[in-house]
């Protein structure tokens, strides 16, 4: 088994990868770089198993992003972007499968409709609706902010943030009972004034925040609100990647 960086030097690692879409597109459409197939998703799942890959649940990753003592040497944490239906019908059976944990960001105002928010650029695809954000949430996938609107932060006033940041929490706290405490930016996109925006993110209650692109976290983190995710698509070099050889990329 090859080992990383970290095994190398003792540091504690936490990555966060980042996927969108699991499966093909609709019938009639191109493949974008944001689906990655059943198949090839299945194979990062088996690589992160084969290399010792401890994923964890989002309880014990804020614990640990707190308090960095308390996570394993390697960590990862799954994350999947927009909330697509396929989520549900295709990378759930294989998290299950692996017996991983995983969060899902979700845009709160599209539950239930479709990615309006790239409309002209990627294929149309159904976003899930509540009933499918509960089973999701029954078999260990955590809920959690991807703003309400999606838009990009940085076209935000500071009002406007406030009120994102407040209503796609409201929402899905009602909508599931779960507390909601991270967020992964819309697009990567964390504002034009990052301690502004730190600072309502604490003031609303969030503990993390995602943005996108980036390689591994070293720990411990040094502001919880800029964490990096690792961009996936299907051409990722996995083993690289979580060794930090990756390429930014913005969606």
């Amino acid at each position: 088994m090859a080992l990383g960086a970290d095994r190398q030097t003792g540091e504690q690692v936490l990555a966060i990868l980042g996927f969108h879409k699991i499966g093909e597109p609709p019938t009639g459409n191109r493949a974008t770089w944001f689906y990655v197939s059943e198949a090839t998703f299945g194979s990062f799942l088996s690589r992160l198993q084969d290399d010792a890959w401890h994923v964890l649940d989002l309880q014990t990753f804020l614990v640990g992003v707190a308090a960095p003592a308390r996570l394993p040497e390697r960590s990862v944490l799954l994350t999947f972007d927009d909330g697509y239906r396929s989520m549900r019908q295709i990378a759930l059976p294989w998290l299950l499968r692996f017996g991983y944990p995983s969060v899902l960001f979700v845009p709160t105002d599209f539950i239930g409709k479709c990615n309006e928010f790239d409309a002209g650029i990627e294929p149309q695809e159904a976003v899930c609706d509540w009933d499918d954000l509960r089973e999701l949430q029954r078999h260990g996938v955590s809920v959690q902010s991807h703003g309400a609107s999606h838009r990009r932060f940085s076209e935000l006033a500071p009002g406007e943030l406030e009120e994102e940041l407040h209503r796609s929490k409201a929402t899905l706290e009602a909508g599931l009972g779960t507390p909601v405490e991270a967020i992964s930016y819309p697009y990567g996109d964390g504002g034009v004034d990052p301690q502004a925006v730190d600072a309502a993110l604490e003031r609303t209650g969030y503990r993390a925040a995602c943005l996108y692109g980036g390689g591994p976290n070293r720990l411990p983190v040094a502001n919880p609100y800029r964490l990096a995710r690792l961009a996936i698509g299907p051409d990722t070099d996995l083993r690289a990647a979580l060794e930090g050889k990756i390429q930014r990329r913005t969606s």
